[in-house]
């Protein structure tokens, strides 16, 4: 697990009251749809599954899922209701929900998970590895204090775990990279997570992506939807880091400074 210099604490307040921004964000999304469709990359139809954040379900994918359909993708819901945790039965569910659609298409399957998601994504890739392309977080605080964030009793409460034993699940320590490419976008105003725990370490695999927005705004803000959709127009075998030059470094804060 990566270490910070001092634990670090869960977004304040004023952080949590600007997730209002998400509401604002989707229609900000509909606002650029058409320029969206325009500069996005189309894909190759490989089968894509998203996966949604802690207490949400499917419904709140609608968006990013139809967009990434008429990109061309195979794309999949989790298909497991609403997400309240790891509840018994749910990890062997996701399991065999990404082993039939690897079977089915017959080709490997790209992972997107937003906050809780996104963590699901990454354990399955280090569980599955051989029927993941590559994995892509939004806001996924698989790094560091599991209590850095403001939903960890929500997360208890629900799902009967405590965030103490989050490790005891599915693909081992979570703060590991999966053995596939893995993008991490994040925003350092996030509301619900520490910024610093939804990046992923540098390596020849792993890049981080930052763009400005809510964490409940993610997977519909239109910066994190370009970077999903180029992430995933990458021919197989060929991942690359993501390239925000040009016109790009205006959407795209450096994650470096």
């Amino acid at each position: 697990m990566t270490a910070h210099a001092q634990p670090l604490k869960a977004p304040s307040k004023l952080l949590m009251a600007l997730e209002l921004r998400a509401l604002p964000e989707l229609g900000g999304f509909f606002a650029t749809l058409p320029l969206l469709a325009a500069s996005a990359p189309r894909g190759d139809g490989h089968p894509v599954i998203v996966l949604p954040g802690l207490a949400t379900s499917d419904r709140s994918t609608v968006a990013l899922r139809t967009f990434l359909k008429s990109k061309g993708y195979d794309v999949y819901g989790w298909e497991l209701g609403r997400n309240f945790g790891p509840l018994p039965g749910i990890e062997r569910r996701m399991i065999d929900n990404l082993k039939r659609i690897h079977e089915e298409a017959g080709r490997k399957v790209s992972l997107i998970g937003w906050s809780l998601g996104g963590i699901y994504a990454r354990q399955l890739a280090k569980t599955v590895p051989d029927a993941v392309r590559q994995v892509i977080t939004l806001g996924s605080p698989f790094n560091g204090d599991p209590r850095s964030t403001n939903a960890w009793r929500l997360y208890e409460f629900t799902s009967g775990h405590k965030v103490d034993n989050r490790e005891a699940h599915m693909g081992g320590a979570l703060s590991d990279a999966p053995p596939v490419p893995s993008t991490a976008i994040y925003s350092r105003t996030d509301g619900i997570c520490a910024w610093q725990t939804c990046k992923e370490a540098p390596s020849a695999t792993t890049d981080n992506i930052e763009v400005e927005g809510s964490h409940c705004g993610l997977g519909h803000h239109p910066a994190a939807v370009y970077a999903v959709a180029e992430k995933l127009a990458q021919p197989e075998g060929k991942w690359a880091k993501f390239d925000r030059s040009g016109w790009k470094a205006l959407a795209f804060p450096d994650p470096n400074r």
